[in-house]
C-alpha cells in the first residue's frame, strides 16, 4: 500500500484530528496564509483516511482518490471531503463489508465525506453523463490502495475526454448559474463561491484548461502566453481574498457558509483586521473589497475563457467581419464578440474608448467585447483622465450611445465591468461596491441605478411591451425617452456622501446637463426628476390616494403632464430596481391609479369628490347591470353608504361588494366574501357586519394566526352603524395546504365568519421573531401621530422591522383604547415596514393624556 502525502503527524482518529485542525485555525486565524490552511487541511485528512483504509484491511484491494476541491487538496474548515473509492470490475462481499466499514469510520472519526462507490466503467458512464461528475473526476488525487487501477482509470478517463464539449458544457453551466444569481456580483449578501465573480469562476478556468491539457494551474497558462503577468498577479490576488473570506465565513460560522450574510459581515471584517475608513463602515470596506474583488474575476473569467476558446476551436476565432461604417474602421467581428484591429488602438486613439461601446450598441448581433478589448481598455485606465471626460467628442459619444435605440442597457453593464463609467462619470466610480441598509434594496448602489436603467430601456422595447404596456405606451409617447434614461442613472449617484442624495445628487445632474449643452428645458426636467424621484412613491403607498384634495396637490407639485409622465415611469423603474420583495401589483396598482388621478386633474377635469362620485357610481351601475341587478334592487344598500366610501374604492370593487349585500343590508350575521385578488395574487376579503371597537382586531388576528400577509385594508362604516371592511392579503402556506384558490376562498369564509361570531378576548398577540437582516441592521422604531390637516382625523404612522403579528398587536392595542380605525395603508419595504392607519379624531382630540399613553404602548410592542 502507499500513500500519496507523507506528513510528520501522526491523525489515526476523530481526536487527534480535531486538535490538529484547531491549532490550523488559531494558525490562521493569526494571520497566516489561506493556502497554508487549506493545504494542512487536506494533509490532515490524506492522513487519517490512509490510516482508516489501513485499520480497515483495505491495502490493495481498491484504490482510494480525493476529488473535487479535496483532490485540488484545497479544503475549508467545514468543505465536505469528497473521495472516490474505485472498485475493481468484479467486487466480492468481503470487500463490500470492508468498504461499507471504511466508510462508517470515516464519519465517526469526525470527517464529513461526500463518497461515491464505483468501477471504473461506472466513473467513466456517470462522467459521459453528468458534467459535474466528469469535473469532480478530473481532479482526481491518488491517496493510497491499488495504484494500477487508479493508473487504468485515469488512462480511460483521459482518452474518453473531448476538451471541446467540456469546455462548452462549462461554459452552459457557468451561464445558468450566473441567471441563478441575477447575473450580477453585485447582491448585498452575495455567494464568494457560487455568484458572478466568485470562486467557481476561478475554478472553471483550471477546469476546461487542465481538460485541453494547457496546464495545471495559471502558472502553466502564463508560461503558454495564455494569460499576462498581470493577468496572472491579479487572478492570484483576487483569489487569495475570495478563499481567504470563504475561510473566515466557515469558522465565524462553524459551518459551511459560503454567503456574505449581514449579520458575519462585521465579524468578518474584524476577523481579517479590516477597520471602519473615514466615512465607511468596517463591514462596508469588506464588502467593497469583495465587490472589486468579484468585477476584477468576472473581467478575468472573460478574458481567459476567450483565450482559451480560441487555442480549442483556432479555425473559428480566425474568422471575422468588418463592422460597417467608415467610422468604426478599426472594429471587427469575431465569433459574435466586437474586437479591434490593434491592441494599441485606445493608446493611439483615447476618442475610439467610447465609440467601442457605440459601436456595440449598433450591432445587434455582438454578444459581447474581446478579451483584446477587456485588456486594452484595462490597460489604458489612467488614459481616461479629466481631459478625456472633457474632451468635446467624447461628450457627444457619451450622448450618442445613451440615445440609441438599442443595447443600451448591455453597454451601459459593459462600461461599468471595465471601469469605464466610473472613470467617464467620477461620481458614478464613488458608488461602486456602495453597500445599502436600507432592508429592502438588494443590490449595491451602482448594481440598483443599472438595474433602473435596464427597467426603463425594457419599457421602450418590443419584446417586454407585456410586462408592463401602460408604461411602454407612455414611454412611446414621451417625446425625449433617453432623458428617463439619464434620470435612473443619476437618481441615487449621491448615495453614501452624507446629507441627502436627492439634492447633491441636483448638483451632480446639472453639472453634467451643463457639460454636455442639454437645453434649460431638458436640464430642468432632469435635476427636478432627481429631485423628486422618491415623491410618487411615498405618496402612493403613505396617502389616501382616493381623496381629491391629496391627488390636487401632488399635482400642483407635478406641474404637467410631462413632469406627471417622466417621474411616473422613473418610480416604476425604481421601485422594480430595489428586490423582487418590494415590487408587486398592488404597488404597481397604486402607482397607475395615483398618476391617472393626477392627470384627469392635470387635464382639467374637476377635481371635487360630486364629480369622481358620479363617475365611480356610474361605472358600478354598468358593471351591475351586466350581471342582471336593476338599480331599484340596491338603492337601500347605497343610501346607507356615504361619499367617503365611493370615492376610496374602484368601480369594480363596488360591483363585487354591492353583488353580495344588497339583499342583506340588515344581516344580524357577519357576511364574509373573498375573490382571487384583482391586482397580483392573493385574495380581497370584506368584511361586512354590525360595527364593533374590536372588529377591526379580530380580523387581524383571523389574518395573523393562519398566516395571512395584509397588504391592503379598507375600513368603512356605514350611515346605519354596519362596519363593511376590505383587506387585500396573500397567505401561499395556506394555499399549499388547501390545493386551490377556489378552496382556500372557500375556508377563509368559513373560518373568519366563524371567528367573527364568537365574543371570545382577544388573543394575545404572537410576534414572530426578526430575520437575519432585521437582526443584523434594526429599523429604528417610530411612531408618531398627528391630526389630518382638515382635523377629521389623527394620522398614526409605524415604522419598524417586519415581524408576523405586528399590525394585530397595534389593532389590539387601538380597540383596548376603543379608537376605531378609518382607513389602515400597509406598506411593506423588503424588511421594513411603514405602515400608515387614519384613525378617527373623536377619542383622541379631547384627551391628549391618551394619545401619548396610545404611542408609547405601540412603541414598546415595535421596539420588543
Amino acid at each position: 500500500m502507499r500513500t500519496a502525502t507523507q506528513n510528520p503527524v501522526v491523525i489515526s482518529n476523530g481526536a487527534q484530528l480535531r486538535t490538529a485542525r484547531e491549532e490550523a485555525y488559531a494558525e490562521f486565524q493569526a494571520h497566516q496564509g489561506v493556502d497554508k490552511l487549506s493545504k494542512q487541511l487536506s494533509n490532515m485528512s490524506d492522513v487519517l483516511l490512509m490510516n482508516l483504509w489501513s485499520q480497515c484491511q483495505l491495502h490493495d484491494d481498491a484504490a482510494l482518490l480525493a476529488v473535487g476541491g479535496y483532490g485540488r487538496s484545497e479544503l475549508f474548515p467545514y468543505s465536505d471531503v469528497d473521495i472516490l473509492i474505485l472498485l475493481p470490475d468484479h467486487e466480492s462481499e468481503t470487500l463490500s463489508a470492508r468498504v461499507e466499514q471504511f466508510i462508517a469510520q470515516c464519519w465517526d472519526a469526525g470527517v464529513e465525506i461526500g463518497s461515491s462507490v464505483r468501477n471504473s466503467a461506472e466513473c467513466l458512464s456517470e462522467a459521459a453523463q453528468d458534467i459535474t461528475v466528469r469535473t469532480s473526476l478530473l481532479e482526481a488525487r491518488f491517496l493510497g490502495g491499488n495504484r494500477n487501477l487508479f493508473t487504468q482509470f485515469s488512462k480511460a478517463y483521459w482518452n474518453a475526454m473531448d476538451p471541446k464539449a467540456f469546455f462548452q458544457a462549462k461554459l452552459l453551466e457557468l451561464k445558468q448559474r450566473h441567471q441563478k444569481y441575477q447575473d450580477t456580483p453585485y447582491s448585498l449578501e452575495p455567494n464568494c463561491k457560487e455568484s458572478p465573480g466568485g470562486l467557481r469562476d476561478i475554478q472553471i478556468i483550471t477546469w476546461v484548461s487542465k481538460a485541453a491539457q494547457f496546464g495545471n494551474g495559471f502558472q502553466d497558462l502564463y508560461k503558454k502566453g495564455i494569460i499576462t503577468r498581470r493577468e496572472l498577479t491579479e487572478i492570484k490576488r483576487n483569489k487569495r481574498l475570495l478563499e481567504t473570506i470563504r475561510a473566515h465565513l466557515h469558522l465565524l460560522a462553524k459551518r459551511r457558509q459560503d454567503v456574505l450574510a449581514f449579520d458575519l459581515q462585521a465579524p468578518l471584517a474584524s476577523a481579517m483586521g479590516i477597520e471602519a475608513e473615514s466615512n465607511r463602515a468596517a463591514s462596508e470596506a469588506i464588502m467593497r473589497r469583495y465587490y472589486w474583488a468579484a468585477k476584477a474575476v468576472t473581467q478575468l473569467n472573460d478574458v481567459l475563457l476567450q483565450n482559451i476558446e480560441a487555442l480549442l476551436f483556432p479555425q473559428e476565432s480566425k474568422t471575422t467581419h468588418a463592422i460597417p461604417g467608415e467610422e468604426n474602421q478599426f472594429f471587427i467581428e469575431r465569433q459574435g464578440l466586437l474586437d479591434i484591429t490593434d491592441p494599441m488602438l485606445y493608446e493611439k486613439h483615447p476618442e475610439q474608448i467610447l465609440r467601442t461601446f457605440l459601436v456595440f450598441t449598433q450591432s445587434p448581433t455582438l454578444t459581447g467585447l474581446s478579451a483584446t478589448i477587456f485588456r486594452a481598455l484595462y490597460n489604458v485606465r489612467n488614459r481616461m483622465d479629466s481631459q478625456w471626460r472633457k474632451d468635446p467628442a467624447n461628450r457627444a459619444l457619451f450622448m450618442e450611445i445613451l440615445k440609441q435605440p438599442d443595447g443600451v442597457t448591455r453597454a451601459f453593464q459593459l462600461m461599468n465591468r471595465t471601469s469605464v463609467l466610473g472613470r467617464y462619470l467620477p461620481a458614478f466610480r464613488k458608488i461602486v461596491g456602495q453597500m445599502q441598509h436600507d432592508l429592502f434594496h438588494v443590490y449595491t448602489v451602482d448594481q440598483h441605478i443599472l438595474m433602473v436603467l435596464r427597467n426603463v430601456r425594457r419599457f421602450m422595447i418590443m419584446e417586454h411591451t407585456q410586462e408592463f404596456p401602460y408604461c411602454s405606451r407612455l414611454i412611446a409617447n414621451f417625446d425625449k425617452p433617453w432623458l428617463i434614461v439619464l434620470a435612473a442613472l443619476f437618481h441615487d449617484i449621491a448615495k453614501g456622501r452624507g446629507g441627502d442624495h436627492s439634492e447633491l445628487g441636483m448638483r451632480d445632474m446639472r453639472q453634467f446637463a451643463k457639460d454636455h449643452s442639454l437645453s434649460k428645458t431638458d436640464t430642468e426636467l432632469l435635476v427636478w426628476l432627481v429631485a423628486k424621484h422618491l415623491k410618487m412613491s411615498q405618496v402612493a403607498q403613505k396617502q389616501d390616494i382616493s381623496d381629491p384634495d391629496v391627488v390636487a396637490q401632488f399635482a400642483k407639485e407635478m406641474g404637467d403632464e410631462r413632469h406627471l409622465t417622466a417621474l411616473y415611469l422613473l418610480t416604476v423603474a425604481d421601485v422594480r430596481g430595489t428586490s423582487p420583495k418590494v415590487w408587486n401589483a398592488w404597488k404597481a396598482k397604486l402607482l397607475e391609479d395615483l398618476y391617472r388621478a393626477t392627470l384627469r386633474v392635470l387635464g382639467g377635469a374637476k377635481t371635487d369628490a360630486t364629480s369622481e362620485l358620479a363617475q365611480h357610481q356610474e361605472e358600478s351601475r354598468r358593471n351591475l347591470r351586466l350581471n342582471g341587478i336593476e338599480d331599484e334592487a340596491y338603492a337601500d344598500l347605497w343610501q346607507k353608504l356615504d361619499v367617503a366610501f365611493f370615492l376610496r374604492q374602484d368601480a369594480g370593487d363596488i360591483a363585487w361588494l354591492t353583488r353580495h349585500l344588497f339583499n342583506r343590508v340588515d344581516s344580524t350575521e357577519p357576511v364574509v366574501r373573498a375573490r382571487l385578488s384583482t391586482v397580483g395574487e392573493g385574495l380581497q376579503v370584506a368584511v361586512y357586519m354590525p360595527d364593533q371597537a374590536d372588529l377591526f382586531a379580530r380580523i387581524c388576528a383571523y389574518f395573523e394566526r393562519h398566516g395571512f400577509s395584509i397588504w391592503d385594508a379598507r375600513i368603512h362604516t356605514t350611515r346605519h352603524g354596519y362596519a363593511l371592511d376590505t383587506f387585500q392579503v396573500t397567505g401561499m402556506n395556506r394555499l399549499t395546504e388547501t390545493g386551490s384558490y377556489r378552496d382556500l376562498i372557500q375556508l377563509v369564509e368559513y373560518e373568519l365568519k366563524t371567528a367573527l361570531e364568537k365574543s371570545d378576548s382577544l388573543p394575545a398577540p404572537s410576534m414572530g421573531r426578526l430575520s437575519r437582516q432585521s437582526r443584523s441592521f434594526p429599523v429604528q422604531a417610530r411612531v408618531n401621530m398627528q391630526p389630518d390637516d382638515r382635523g377629521q382625523y389623527v394620522v398614526l404612522s409605524l415604522s419598524a422591522s417586519d415581524r408576523t403579528g405586528l399590525i394585530y398587536a397595534v389593532a389590539q392595542i387601538l380597540a383596548k383604547h376603543r379608537v376605531s380605525i378609518h382607513t389602515a395603508r400597509i406598506n411593506t419595504l423588503g424588511e421594513r415596514v411603514e405602515d400608515v392607519l387614519l384613525l378617527n379624531a373623536a377619542e383622541l382630540s379631547k384627551n391628549p393624556k391618551l394619545q401619548i399613553q396610545i404611542e408609547t404602548e405601540i412603541l414598546d410592542v415595535l421596539a420588543s
